[in-house]
């Protein structure tokens, strides 16, 4: 039977109280309130208090990624490829010239967006995206363009580009993560290819590592080795669009997708292979049994996996002061699970998760400047939600 790709399906919740038990980890269930305003969605009683989800902006088509500008606005992208600018008053700017063309078609488009590390000098902004190639091909892009000071994105250059290019409008990853000695960590689907994910010769199912100009790190772990792509950091993933710094060890997180169960937590490490698609926890869409992944050992397990899926996307760790019992927790958007799942992370484990349940699915996570959470849900009219104290 032909594998038919069902990410980002009507997931299931069931079950995941008794998993998250099994695993040994704490649970903490959280209770629904009455909203009590039209621009309340939510009121939720969690392990931080009494929270309010808030409805800041709607009128978005399928919002994917979001970035605080230092003034207070956000970028926020939509999948057709059109790049916005929301205001702290919530109202919706028409979209910014000077965003490239892109492969709008499937899981495809206009994808992440993120800030230089040294934007308040440089102006860059950062978008990653499919981008439409010869014959109907397609691959995730990531480049670069100056924001200028009436609000045009310009001189936009691409900084690199996934090879090879891939017919089919599916996995195409992405997120960028900014390190703080100015490295850039790109995360790559593989494209729906499965076994180029275990190919160096191809970016298929990769993270990335490369300078915020694009240029490759002489420390990158295959760039000495023949046949090998030198951007890249990790291999053996199916489909990342979930990744962030921890702000204690400054390492990198990520969360991909499996197939029919098993989501996986991931700490890429350098030249580690995380096995995708000899081994997983989840099984194929045809029903196929896929070897666990302790069958074998030469690949890097999963730090914390999920069946039923979460379908992830977004996510960040919280280091504001609104939510100080959260603070250095990660935070991690359900497609599927149409939730928010927070998870504790000591000495490199899942110490603690617990489920935020909403009312749609969740494409992006994002921490705002005065430190209260926002999300994109993920719809043909998205929309933009803050996470408050119910009564701050």
């Amino acid at each position: 039977m032909a594998r038919t790709c069902v990410d980002n399906c009507t997931g299931c919740r069931s079950g995941c109280i008794a998993a998250t038990l099994a695993a040994g980890l704490a649970v903490h269930p959280v209770m629904a309130r009455q909203p009590s305003s039209p621009d309340q969605v939510d009121s939720l009683l969690t392990s931080a208090g009494a929270i309010a989800v808030v409805r800041v902006a709607r009128g978005l088509e399928h919002p994917w990624g979001m970035a605080f500008l230092p003034d207070g606005r956000a970028l926020i992208t939509e999948r057709p490829g059109r790049l916005r600018i929301l205001s702290s008053d919530g109202a919706l700017a028409p979209a910014i010239e000077g965003v490239p063309e892109v492969f709008a078609k499937g899981q495809g488009g206009l994808l992440d967006v993120g800030l230089d590390p040294h934007f308040k000098t440089n102006r860059f902004v950062y978008l990653s995206y499919a981008k439409p190639g010869p014959e109907g091909k397609a691959a995730t892009a990531l480049g670069r363009g100056k924001f200028t000071e009436d609000d045009r994105l310009g001189d936009f250059t691409d900084i690199f580009v996934q090879e090879p290019w891939i017919e089919g409008s599916k996995h195409f990853g992405n997120r960028m993560v900014f390190t703080s000695d100015n490295m850039l960590f790109l995360a790559l689907g593989e494209r729906f290819q499965f076994d180029p994910a275990q190919d160096l010769s191809t970016h298929l199912g990769k993270v990335i590592r490369i300078h915020c100009d694009g240029s490759v790190p002489e420390d990158n772990p295959f760039v000495d080795q023949e046949d090998a792509k030198a951007e890249i950091w990790t291999l053996g993933h199916r489909n990342i669009e979930s990744a962030a710094l921890h702000p204690e060890t400054d390492e990198l997180w990520i969360v991909e997708m499996g197939p029919l169960g098993g989501d996986e937590l991931n700490r890429p490490q350098a030249g580690r292979n995380y096995g995708w698609p000899e081994v997983s926890w989840g099984i194929d869409y045809n029903g196929d049994e896929i070897p666990d992944p302790p069958t074998r050992p030469e690949f890097a397990d999963a730090v914390r996996h999920w069946s039923p899926v979460i379908s992830p996307s977004g996510m960040i760790f919280y280091t504001g002061d609104v939510f100080k019992p959260w603070r250095n927790d990660a935070f991690v958007g359900g497609l599927s699970s149409r939730d928010l799942v927070r998870l504790r992370i000591k000495d490199g484990a899942v110490t603690e998760e617990e489920r935020l349940p909403l009312p749609a699915r969740i494409r992006e996570v994002e921490q705002g400047p005065e430190g209260r959470l926002y999300l994109l849900t993920d719809d043909k009219d998205g929309q933009v939600w803050r996470i408050q104290p119910l009564n701050p």
